[in-house]
């Protein structure tokens, strides 16, 4: 029987004001309360040693040279002791995987680590809270002084912060862009305004995105902008460490004194204080169970251990644990997708160190000339070629190239050596010369052999073919 929607009344439809209220929701700022604890000394040390890699490593020499640096117009990155080039794309794209796979298997053992402790977005908020503290003082305080109505003293407070933010956002991208041009000299073209606009551009996006990000969107963009969350659970089980709230121990909630026997009481351990709600720097409620929303910090396992200790409780209400271990079953650390994730983790990883260590710092390409097969000259058979010669030193260097696979093979160039600059790459045209005796089929293998001249231990061969007449 064909079935039609009944024709809706339109009294009981909802007005467009109402329809809008229902879809959008405006936001309500969180004020995540101060908490100490073993967890919160981590996320600080987290912080610091992140931090301090990325202020510090721009102004770190290295042979004469910053330490870290990704000079995009000579192509040219180091990375301490190590030059990277181009042709070394093969070695990025095995970190990236690493990290990825590094990702996975954390995730899979112990939650979301990085988000809580590691994510920039993390860190860099946790940083802008400590300044907004500094300026506006605690939860409460904060919370009365943005409920109050403006005065010269609510104007000087935010402009103290405002002008925290910008600064500490300004020389974030200043950092930024010190790892692409070298530190000293940003630092010198800022000094006398004769910065490119390159380099303006990029400290102003990255540090407008540090202002944005840390300081305004915060939780937001863990919560709606972080395609994380959304894939997390595929990598977890119920072997997976996460923050859970004991429901059996902590059920029935409610208020009591400190001392006070919860039982006696026909109560659980959690005295309903809303502290866990209270330091979440996204807002939720742990003790609902877990929400992708929650980004793993423990700053709850800090503070409702904090509360414990004070009611004379056991500690660990909420804590790291695992689905199974909720529910008294054994938990497992080793299993399939944890040792699928390792092997895979040191597979690349292997084979990165593999490459990395095994790099030579010169190459060579054979393009052989496609205009014609050969040529017969004074008796001889000609092919034509051109080297690409590529010095991946730090420094010129000579080369000298020769050729075998036919016997009494000739090698006719311009120039006896080769000299390539540092980081270059130079097209040599050469010609081989064999007798038409010595071919013993139409394409024969030749070996060119790239040797430096500094040092004859350093070598590379590459394979071409010289074409001839039939036999």
């Amino acid at each position: 029987m064909l079935m039609t929607e009944p024709t809706p009344d339109p009294s009981t439809q909802a007005s467009p004001a109402n329809v809008e209220q229902a879809l959008y929701e405006k936001r309500q700022k969180i004020y995540p309360r101060e908490v100490h604890g073993t967890f919160a000394a981590l996320r600080t040390a987290a912080v610091f040693t992140l931090l301090g890699l990325f202020y510090g490593l721009p102004w770190l020499s290295w042979d004469g040279r910053q330490a870290v640096l990704f000079d995009l117009p000579a192509r040219k990155f180091y990375v301490f002791g190590l030059t990277f080039w181009p042709q070394d794309f093969l070695l990025l794209t095995l970190l990236l995987m690493m990290g990825a796979l590094s990702l996975f298997l954390f995730t899979a053992l112990a939650g979301r680590l990085w988000c809580g402790y590691a994510c920039p977005q993390t860190v860099w908020t946790e940083v802008f809270l400590w300044m907004e503290r500094l300026v506006e003082g605690n939860r409460q305080q904060q919370m009365k002084l943005d409920q109050a109505p403006w005065s010269a003293r609510k104007f000087r407070i935010k402009a103290t912060k405002q002008l925290l933010w910008v600064s500490f956002a300004a020389w974030t991208g200043f950092s930024f862009v010190a790892f692409f041009t070298p530190a000293a000299k940003l630092g010198q073209e800022l000094a006398t305004f004769s910065v490119g606009p390159w380099e303006t551009f990029w400290m102003v996006f990255y540090g407008f995105a540090t202002y944005g990000n840390a300081g305004f969107l915060r939780e937001q963009v863990c919560k709606y902008m972080c395609p994380y969350a959304r894939f997390q659970s595929a990598m977890f089980d119920k072997d997976t460490l996460i923050i859970s709230y004991d429901k059996e121990r902590g059920d029935p909630r409610g208020s009591r004194k400190a001392g006070a026997d919860p039982k006696a009481r026909g109560l659980g351990d959690c005295i309903n204080c809303t502290m866990c709600v209270q330091v979440c720097p996204t807002g939720i409620d742990i003790r609902n169970g877990l929400q992708y929303e929650c980004i793993g910090c423990s700053a709850c396992v800090d503070v409702c251990n904090d509360v414990m200790a004070k009611m004379n409780y056991a500690p660990n209400l909420i804590r790291y644990t695992t689905q199974h271990a909720m529910d008294g079953k054994p938990s497992r650390i080793i299993r399939p997708r944890v040792l699928v994730y390792s092997g895979l983790l040191a597979a690349v990883g292997l084979f990165f160190l593999y490459l990395l260590f095994s790099r030579s710092p010169l190459a060579l390409d054979v393009i052989r000339d496609r205009n014609q097969l050969y040529r017969e000259r004074a008796g001889k058979i000609e092919n034509v070629y051109t080297l690409k010669v590529l010095n991946l030193a730090d420094h010129a260097r000579e080369f000298h190239v020769t050729a075998d696979g036919i016997e009494e093979l000739e090698l006719s160039m311009a120039n006896g050596a080769i000299s390539v600059p540092a980081g270059g790459v130079l097209d040599v045209p050469v010609v081989l010369r064999a007798e038409e005796d010595d071919l013993e089929a139409v394409s024969t293998t030749v070996h060119f052999t790239l040797t430096a001249a500094d040092d004859a231990a350093l070598k590379f061969t590459h394979d071409a073919k010289f074409l001839g007449p039939r036999p």
